[in-house]
């Protein structure tokens, strides 16, 4: 097999505000492996704050030497993958999802099949709201129609703002991530308890995750469930969620890929906590790797390619707010 890779800038349609930073791009690494003719795409989407670019994603891939395996092997390349150098999830999830496409198309499979997904089981996509003004927030809305629910990023100090002018424009279930912005566990129970008030449904990383205690305190109490999102990263951290959280939010970027992602998933089943399949900025080529294991979860935020503009893969097909999982061999991506 041979890797082959490609660094892009992605652009965003709107600069994308949370808790603890603001950006108008994303830096995103494309991969492709190659057997026999056959390609194989994948992706590493690499928002800053996590420590990876474009330079540490190329020196990590140019160590990667694929060419006495074979495609087939997928627990055996991970494997070597994973522990080449530690960390780099995101470009690891690239190999990954890369391998899947590949593995798909040479046996004639769409992706979703090796993990025993059903589509009809699809969860409806949510799409993001990002921290802004009420006029840019009034117009972001007015551009999710074919969008069911929204997520609210807040934890800025502008919480109750936005959510309000999010209200007067429309009455769309809501999903909360503070992104670790709520410091005070009792100043955040309060909020929780506003926020069930306006038809939000779960709240993800209200608090820091280092405070452990403080989170599982408001899990208890808050009405409405809680998840954790910086706080589970990888697969060992599924089982320190249980009972300080009421679900995870599992991003194929943050834990290496579909193959760890699909383990998470089974975990947390076992546990007993909520699912929710999230993303980064990514293009459709993450995307639709994502939503292969989105049906074995409870909820999707797979908003990626609406949000963005230079995109070299077209859209996921979206109908009734869910994103439709193609027959087609691999990821099925269709390019621009």
């Amino acid at each position: 097999m041979k890797l082959n890779f490609k660094a892009i800038d992605l652009q965003l349609k709107y600069p994308f505000t949370i808790a603890n930073f603001s950006r108008t791009s994303t830096p995103v690494i494309l991969t492709q492996i190659e057997h026999e003719g056959i390609i194989g795409y994948g992706e590493a989407s690499m928002p800053p704050y996590l420590g990876e670019s474009h330079q540490t994603a190329i020196s990590f891939l140019s160590k990667i030497n694929l060419t006495s395996f074979k495609p087939e092997n997928t627990e055996e390349i991970l494997k070597y993958v994973d522990e080449l150098v530690p960390g780099n999830p995101s470009v690891k999830a690239a190999i990954d999802i890369a391998l899947h496409d590949l593995l798909g198309k040479l046996q004639n499979k769409p992706c979703y099949e090796f993990f025993g997904s059903q589509p009809i089981l699809m969860p409806a996509t949510s799409i993001t709201i990002g921290i802004d003004t009420p006029d840019v927030i009034r117009e972001k809305v007015k551009g999710t129609s074919g969008f069911k629910f929204l997520k609210v990023k807040l934890g800025k100090g502008n919480d109750k703002e936005m959510i309000e002018t999010i209200r007067s424009v429309t009455d769309k279930p809501l999903y909360v991530d503070a992104n670790q912005g709520w410091i005070d566990k009792n100043q955040a129970l309060e909020m929780t308890h506003w926020l069930a008030d306006r038809g939000v449904i779960f709240v993800e990383q209200g608090m820091p995750k280092q405070m452990v205690d403080e989170n599982a305190w408001l899990t208890e109490h808050s009405p409405i469930p809680t998840f954790g999102d910086e706080a589970v990263q990888r697969f060992n951290d599924v089982e320190r969620a249980k009972g300080v959280y009421s679900g995870i939010n599992i991003k194929l970027m943050k834990c290496t890929g579909m193959h760890e992602a699909s383990k998470m998933i089974k975990k947390a089943r076992n546990l007993n906590l909520k699912i929710m399949i999230g993303c980064m900025s990514e293009t459709s080529c993450a995307i639709l790797a994502a939503a292969a294991l989105a049906p074995l979860c409870d909820y999707a935020d797979l908003d990626g390619p609406w949000m963005t503009i230079n995109k070299p893969f077209a859209d996921p097909e979206l109908v009734d707010g869910k994103i439709i999982l193609s027959k087609k061999p691999g990821l099925g991506l269709t390019f621009n």
